[in-house]
This record gives structure tokens, C-alpha cells and sequence, in this order.
């Protein structure tokens, strides 16, 4: 710990190691992103008393992945992120299969002379977005940056 100053709950939860029943943050950039991720992966509506408080990323989940899914992905996160966390800064953010270049589409020819298109070893592949989060942190005196990479 830093002066045994601690500024709030890791996220995701994890047990702790110094008598406490959960493990704490002990500087504000780690608080910073325990809060993001917090965010990003509650439920809108989940919360009682900030019914408008998290996204709704789950909904994208069987959603396909092409540009205008990932263009409301993107979208949803800025304004959640610019409402709940105005110290934050976005400086970029990317949405793209997880499985982005490792698919080998192309044509084949079965056994009468037509052509399919195949996708080979598509049943191993992964099929859900992978968002990274590129952020920075701005305060009165310091300023730092981070990011977050979320599948969903």
C-alpha cells in the first residue's frame, strides 16, 4: 500500500491478502480503471437508485459483427463513459472481431465441380467483439494513461 492509503474496491473482485475480506486499489489510476470496467460491464437498469447507470453491451452480444454494431458499441461507450466519468479522457477506441485475421475465407470446389464458400475451422473460431480502450487520465496536477480490452 502507498502510505496505507486506499481509494475503494478492485474490480473485478478478488480476495485479499492483508486481513481485509476484499482486495483495495491503492492509487487513483488503479481505482480509475477498477471504476471503468465497473461501468462498462454493469447492466443498465441494474441499479436501483441509477437506473441510467452502466451500458448496454450485453446487447450486442448476438448481434453481427460489422460496422454499424461496432459504430453503436463505440457509441455507447462514449456517452456513458463522457456522463459517469468526465475526468476521462477517450482517446481511441477500437472494435473489431476477436477472431479479426485469423478466418481463411475463400471459394472451394466440392465434389461436383461447384463452388462453396467455406470458412475453415469456423466451428473453433471465437464469434464476439473485442473493444480496447484507450484512455487518459486528466487532473488538476498529473495526468496519465491506460487502457482496457473487454470481449464480449
Amino acid at each position: 500500500m502507498a502510505n496505507g492509503i486506499t481509494y475503494g474496491i478492485s474490480f473485478p473482485f478478488v480476495d485479499s491478502f492483508t486481513g481485509r475480506y476484499l482486495d483495495v486499489t491503492n492509487t487513483t489510476e488503479a481505482e480509475t480503471r477498477a471504476d471503468l470496467v465497473h461501468l462498462l460491464l454493469t447492466r443498465k437498469g441494474s441499479r436501483y437508485f441509477l437506473p441510467d447507470f452502466g451500458t448496454r453491451l450485453y446487447e450486442y452480444i448476438f448481434e453481427p459483427l460489422d460496422g454499424p454494431t461496432f459504430s453503436d458499441i463505440e457509441s455507447e461507450i462514449q456517452d456513458t463513459i463522457r456522463t459517469y466519468m468526465p475526468n476521462l479522457q477517450i482517446t481511441n477506441i477500437s472494435v473489431e472481431p476477436a477472431s479479426a485475421g485469423l478466418e481463411d475465407k475463400g471459394y472451394t470446389v466440392n465434389q461436383y465441380g461447384e463452388r462453396e464458400f467455406s470458412v475453415p475451422n469456423i466451428s473453433q473460431l471465437e464469434h464476439t467483439a473485442k473493444i480496447k480502450i484507450d484512455y487518459r487520465i486528466t487532473d488538476s496536477a498529473f495526468e496519465s494513461s491506460d487502457f482496457v480490452i473487454i470481449n464480449i
